[in-house]
């Protein structure tokens, strides 16, 4: 009985540490909703807002909404405009803002503005 208990325990330990290494896990407030179709993560991480720096657009994954910047003001809606209609954001330079889980998207844009619009540096030999 207790092998039989034994060999169950870590079979299902085993299948819990397959399954969490197989795909994208997102950790979210709304339960059962999936990520957008263009987020793919390659690992379990903890992300709020996803920005991309060419259209100055942020997603913010607990309200699933586009958090964009619209003469001057911040503007949050569950689709974009039909001026990005161009965009493909699965092939977009996104990066993922890891340390910010605030809802005042302004001000951390506002502090964070140089960083955010670098990419990192290439390093290319002549």
């Amino acid at each position: 009985m207790k092998k039989l208990f034994f060999l169950t325990v870590a079979l299902l330990f085993s299948f819990v540490l397959s399954i969490e290494s197989c795909g994208p896990v997102v950790v979210t407030s709304r339960i059962g909703t999936p990520p957008p179709h263009w987020f793919y993560p390659n690992r379990a991480e903890i992300v709020r807002y996803v920005y991309f720096p060419e259209f100055e657009i942020y997603y913010d994954f607990s309200s699933r909404n586009y958090i964009y910047l619209n003469n001057g003001i911040w503007v949050s809606a569950n689709i974009l405009p039909p001026r990005y209609s161009h965009i493909n954001l699965r092939r977009s330079h996104h990066i993922r803002i890891n340390n910010y889980f605030g809802d005042d998207i302004n001000n951390y844009h506002n502090n964070n503005r140089s960083n955010l619009n670098r990419r990192r540096s290439v390093n290319r030999r002549n």
